[in-house]
């Protein structure tokens, strides 16, 4: 049995409303609505209410909806380092900022004879590698970031 029918099964048993049911627990009927066709599914913290309100055990309402199951332990995953990783991801942002904005410059030079000088005291190499230094850190940072979650 899927959660939405066990949820349903055990609100009906008791002889409640949807309305009864998402005052007891702290959310609208169109909450409540949701779960019982499948079209949503609760927070870990509004499954514990629910287990604890039932008299059931979480197992019993989890074990038998795989999906649910999926969305709570993805629910419960936290990136360990989001500061880093949210770094990273600006590092490599700016590097491509930065990229783009060279080669606009290059093809206006080029192309409508402009001469917009790039940072003139600013070392040729900098200039150059500078965007795709930053967008290499920021990618690589950010790739090894995103799948450490706090256990």
């Amino acid at each position: 049995m899927v959660f939405s029918e066990r949820l349903k099964i055990e609100r009906e048993k008791r002889g409640w409303s949807q309305t009864d049911l998402a005052e007891r627990i702290s959310v609208s009927r169109q909450s409540v609505s949701k779960w019982e066709t499948g079209k949503n599914y609760p927070s870990i913290e509004v499954i514990i209410d629910l287990s604890d309100l039932f008299g059931i055990t979480i197992d019993e309402l989890l074990r038998s909806d795989e999906e649910l199951k999926e969305k709570v332990i993805q629910d419960s995953k936290q990136l360990a380092y989001p500061k880093w990783k949210v770094f990273f991801d600006s590092v490599w942002l700016l590097g491509t900022f930065l990229l783009v904005a060279k080669l606009l410059i290059l093809a206006l030079n080029y192309f409508v004879g402009t001469d917009i000088m790039i940072l003139k005291g600013l070392p040729k190499v900098v200039s150059n590698f500078l965007p795709l230094a930053l967008m290499v850190i920021g990618g690589i940072g950010s790739d090894q970031l995103k799948n450490k979650y706090i256990d």
